[in-house]
């Protein structure tokens, strides 16, 4: 009865010495080590060499709430709904919950396999009834001599990295695009506080038109022109309602929301366009969501190269049994019961199939690096338009609130002189469609610098780093709304 369970242990001991054996010898891992590949990075941005703006405070930089940099409670307040509630975020959200558990998946491949197989048996034969069993603990492991299943893991958790930058780039273009919404909102509720401000302004031109149509100093045909103007601003007014609603109606839809769900009270669009502090060029790479999933593209081909390079080598298993099995009771030396194994097997002739799927995995690492590149390239001249859009557009509104002023006293004195009889009411009609005009680019500038203020910070990575992909143990999505921490590469881990 004692021997038995010795005889077993020493079996065990004896599988578990040579599985130790080999598994000292799974320290080569074929294929090439990854290393990111150079890129050209400029010195400083063309639109701003001097890079970081001496005159910024360093507070004012965008942070992980970088919408927060407008100063207003709405959009505070409609920004951070977009990561909890958008649905096409939330799909992105189970892929990259899909990728860790294929992480997952892909080390169990590391451990052996160990199942338990217990079994009764009753029978009867010659007038003799028997109870039979077994009690068999069976384990088999396919050893990774070669590093195939670790350059397989090396690979998933490179592509699940990539897909938490893809979902934390997807998070800050929704949520870009929601800010740019909401300021083409407020530029529409402008526009109507202009356009009925405008209306009561050509009440007035026509009250004025009456009154000299009646005194016999002026034709039919002003106190026309001056109804059609009016209606016209009318008109226009109504237009622009019909287009905040559309606007309102695209917020909803970013974040989750029903249209019917979603009332923004109207309000004025900001005035002031805040300052967007740059950072230096290198750090494109660090802060870019979009970067970092490229780079991590190129870390999974690495690894696949590697998997395919490793189908070259032999394949090696160990199995083992040990238990008992025999009339019941079991635990006698007699219905002891134990084996091991090991196998191996090489591929000698495969026509070639292997050198080609070693080809295939080197020209889609190639293509990677292409792409990462290129989208280097593409996020340097995102940061270049925006920054040139910004510069332009400040330009263009000093000289247009210059025009504005001015078409403003232009309607003012061709009233007077209108009034005075010196003038036709031609000259009123074209001071007032001037002044209509300037005011409306004005405010178009105004939201076009907001935007591009908001583009701009889109592109610069808004508050994300790299250090946020430094580990994919927890199915935690990346939150647009963390603060950003010291910037760190994540590369090659």
């Amino acid at each position: 009865m004692k021997l038995a369970p010795f005889r077993i242990r020493n079996s065990l001991c004896t599988t578990l010495a040579v599985g130790a054996a080999l598994l000292a010898l799974q320290g080569c891992t074929v294929g090439p080590d990854y290393r990111r590949p150079d890129v050209v990075t400029p010195v400083a941005f063309k639109e701003a060499p001097k890079g970081w703006k001496s005159a910024t405070p360093a507070d004012a930089a965008a942070r992980g709430d970088w919408w927060s940099v407008y100063h207003d409670p709405v959009l505070d307040s409609l920004v951070p709904q977009v990561a909890i509630s958008n649905q096409n975020l939330k799909a992105y959200e189970a892929a990259y919950r899909q990728a860790l558990a294929v992480v997952r998946e892909a080390r169990a491949n590391l451990a052996p396999t160990v199942a338990l197989a217990p079994g009764v048996t009753r029978s009867r034969s010659s007038n003799t009834t028997a109870t039979t069993g077994s009690l068999e603990a069976s384990a088999s492991w396919d050893l990774d001599l070669w590093g195939k299943v670790r350059r397989q893991v090396e690979s998933d958790k490179a592509s699940a990295q990539a897909s938490a930058a893809e979902l934390a780039d997807l998070t800050l273009s929704a949520q870009e695009s929601l800010v740019s919404d909401y300021f083409s909102m407020r530029y529409q509720d402008s526009l109507t506080r202009l356009l009925n401000d405008t209306v009561k302004a050509y009440e007035r031109s026509l009250d004025i038109t009456r009154n000299q149509y009646e005194a016999g100093v002026a034709a039919r045909s002003d106190v026309v022109t001056a109804q059609t103007t009016l209606a016209t601003a009318r008109a226009s007014a109504i237009a622009a309602e019909a287009l905040r609603d559309q606007y309102e109606h695209a917020i909803a839809l970013l974040i989750g929301r029903p249209p019917s769900g979603l009332t923004i009270a109207p309000a004025e669009l900001a005035s002031e366009v805040p300052d967007v502090p740059l950072v230096v060029p290198s750090e494109l790479l660090e802060r870019r969501p979009d970067i970092a999933e490229a780079e991590r593209t190129m870390a999974q081909e690495n690894a696949l190269i590697g998997v395919a390079v490793a189908a070259y080598y032999p394949t090696i298993s160990l199995s083992g049994a040990a238990g008992y099995s025999g009339v019941l009771p079991l635990l006698s030396a007699a219905n002891t019961l134990w084996s091991i194994a090991a196998s191996g097997s090489e591929t000698l002739i495969d026509g070639g199939a292997r050198s080609a799927a070693v080809d295939a995995a080197r020209a889609s690492y190639d293509q990677s690096v292409a792409n990462y590149r290129q989208t280097v390239l593409t996020a340097f001249h995102d940061v270049e338009d925006e920054l040139s859009n910004l510069r332009v557009l400040g330009e263009q509104a000093v000289a247009q609130d210059e025009a504005v002023k001015l078409a403003r006293q232009s309607v003012q004195i061709s009233l007077d002189e209108y009034e005075a009889g010196t003038v036709t009411y031609t000259t009123v009609v074209t001071a007032q469609a001037t002044a209509l005009s300037n005011e409306q680019t004005a405010l178009q500038v105004r939201s076009n610098r907001l935007i591009a203020s908001a583009s701009l910070i889109e592109a610069l990575g808004g508050g994300w780093d790299a250090s946020r992909l430094a580990g994919t143990e927890t199915a935690q999505a990346p939150q647009a709304s963390d603060d950003p921490q010291t910037l760190q590469t994540a590369q090659g881990r």
